[in-house]
């Protein structure tokens, strides 16, 4: 072995397919395009939705479902993110404060995630039913 017949791969290096080189070499005159059409010119890009020219599927078939827009001014919180808060009174002033939500957020629901271990004073927050129980049991207030 001598080092100007050493190769690691000797196919890493694959060549491109050369077109429109006669007839022997498979891929001469039409360079394996066809005759005319579309597909045949330069710079040819179908997009994979076309169709020939008939309205496509994804506009043939109704639309459904509904995307609300109040989503975007909604969260959930979990009593976790409450355990973070040192004041006692909570409301979305607060929240925002702490950075529990941006500012772009107007309703808040707290839902029965995590623990909390010391009492909190709620405002103008919705929250579940479970949570009303635990903040009542550890002595918080709930006003909405």
């Amino acid at each position: 072995m001598y080092v100007n017949t050493f190769h690691i791969n000797p196919d890493i290096k694959k060549h491109k397919k050369r077109l429109g080189r006669g007839i022997g070499s498979g891929t001469g005159k039409t360079c394996g395009k066809g005759h005319k059409g579309q597909k045949a010119r330069a710079g040819h890009k179908i997009n994979r939705s076309f169709e020939g020219g008939q309205t496509p599927l994804h506009r043939r078939l109704p639309k459904f479902g509904f995307i609300s827009k109040r989503k975007k001014y909604c969260k959930e919180i979990n009593l976790n993110d409450l355990s973070k808060i040192d004041t006692k009174d909570v409301t979305l002033q607060v929240l925002r404060y702490c950075k529990i939500i941006n500012k772009k957020i107007k309703h808040v629901k707290i839902i029965n995630t995590g623990i909390l271990n010391n009492s909190k004073n709620i405002f103008n927050l919705s929250c579940t039913n479970s949570v009303k129980n635990i903040l009542i049991k550890l002595g918080g207030k709930i006003k909405e």
